[in-house]
């Protein structure tokens, strides 16, 4: 096991890996840049050291500070969280010539499932079922327009090296095939420093399903079921629960089998999340995760796995915490991503926390690193914390749910806790009937009553 590990990350995110450290008897390094000086993660870890100024690039994408602190610290082993370094091959390769242990799958692989098109194309090759698409990158010429043709419009155009809904556009037909190839183009280079794009079949109302895997790096791979990610807002999760209130048994045995072999195929190492859209009882991979999700509580909740501390265990040589026959899913799990944002124009609030009150009791779960009088800086993503809740069944669990966010204060900043309260009553929601367009549609309906009143 390491002896001292560095978690290269901030907020919740830092808190959960710190937790994990301390119930497996590890010292902890807590890295911060001068805006997260006063951070609770700061504040619980053995040590800390500032490795720079507020901007990610100079502090917590600053590969040289993180080696420094590294050094500094004694530092054996490095857990990127998400976000930030934890898909980046060359920052895995680096701490290795270091002689220092990423907490994370193998450099290969990060490479390998980061490049879009080289991910569909490996995922084929594994008998993982895909959305019809181009082979490689497509660029505004007739290529694009017969390949447009061939999977049939509209068409979702995606940046190679992409993610997070940025660089990528929809032409729902062949006369807006060129400007959206244009467009995603642009902004994959400017995001991502590649303009390369593809194309996909762009399904009307799919849900996007994941697919929860651990590897020991050695050909054994387990599946823990599957989260059901369809509430998005630009391409951005918001609601994320498991099970799915669509998916049957049979189907979740089906693909969880279909991706664990892959990961044993791959010789996968550590947790990664195999994405789709399903749609009319077919599964479609869309990109693989190779890091902790932002929404993995859900999973922990509903199969009783750590999947931070397996993690760590496994990256330090341990085995699997269980065989594929001992998985069992209980219950029902939702989890909520509260934003420090205006509810309706998801503007960002950034500022003081003047008051803060976390709901309790029975299946409840708080991730977050705020406190009342905390100062969430603008410099960040928006997350004041991450509302998880258990219950024995999905209409237990949406009670639970609805009483824990009447229950939850935070003043001082807007928040989208108003936008939950409202969601956990909608008959959608409540049904289970929704899809990945499903709250863009209903945001736009809300805007336009307001307007008109």
């Amino acid at each position: 096991m390491f002896d001292k590990i560095l978690i290269a990350n901030r907020g919740e995110i830092a808190l959960r890996v710190l937790r994990a450290c301390k119930e497996l008897g590890i010292s902890t390094v807590a890295v911060h840049s001068t805006a997260d000086a006063d951070a609770m993660h700061v504040r619980l870890a053995d040590e800390s050291v500032c490795i720079g100024p507020p901007p990610s690039k100079d502090s917590y994408l600053n590969i040289p500070s993180l080696l420094a602190a590294c050094e500094i610290t004694g530092a054996d082993a490095v857990h990127p969280g998400y976000g930030f370094l934890s898909e980046n091959a060359r920052f895995a390769e680096i701490l290795a010539e270091h002689n220092l242990h990423f907490i994370g799958p193998k450099a290969e692989h990060i490479r390998l499932m980061g490049d879009k098109i080289e991910a569909k194309k490996t995922a084929k090759k594994l008998g993982i079922p895909v959305v019809p698409g181009s082979e490689g990158a497509v660029g505004p010429d007739d290529d694009a327009m017969a390949i447009g043709k061939a999977i049939g419009f509209p068409v979702l155009v995606k940046a190679a090296a992409g993610g997070g809904g940025r660089g990528m556009k929809v032409a729902r037909s062949a006369d807006e095939l060129l400007m959206a190839l244009s467009t995603a183009s642009n902004e994959a280079k400017s995001a991502f420093g590649d303009a390369s794009v593809y194309l996909e079949k762009y399904l009307t109302k799919p849900r996007h399903i994941e697919i929860q895997v651990l590897g020991d790096g050695r050909g054994g791979a387990i599946h823990l079921g599957e989260r059901d990610c369809s509430l998005q807002r630009r391409h951005q999760k918001v609601w994320e629960e498991g099970p799915s209130p669509v998916l049957s048994a049979a189907a979740r045995a089906r693909i969880g089998a279909t991706c664990a072999k892959a990961m044993q195929d791959m010789k996968y190492l550590g947790v990664g999340t195999i994405e789709f859209l399903y749609e009319d009882g077919e599964f479609y991979f869309i990109e693989m995760n190779t890091r902790i999700q932002v929404e993995h509580p859900v999973t922990e909740s509903i199969t009783d796995i750590d999947l931070v501390l397996e993690q760590i265990r496994i990256a330090a040589g341990g085995d699997l915490p269980a065989a594929q026959d001992e998985i069992a899913i209980i219950g029902h799990a939702i989890e909520c991503r509260i934003n420090a944002e205006n509810p309706q124009t998801f503007r960002p609030s950034p500022g003081k926390i003047t008051q803060f009150h976390p709901p309790g009791g029975l299946g409840v779960r708080i991730d977050s690193a705020v406190y009342q009088g905390y100062v969430i800086p603008p410099y960040y993503d928006s997350l004041v914390g991450k509302l998880i809740v258990h219950g024995k069944t999905r209409g237990e669990c949406l009670m639970r749910l609805r009483r824990a966010l009447d229950e939850m204060v935070v003043e001082g900043i807007e928040t989208t806790l108003p936008l939950f309260r409202a969601l956990v009553r909608e008959p959608g929601i409540i049904d289970g009937d929704y899809h990945i367009h499903w709250l863009e549609q209903y945001l736009a309906g809300q805007a336009a009553e307001t307007k008109a009143s």
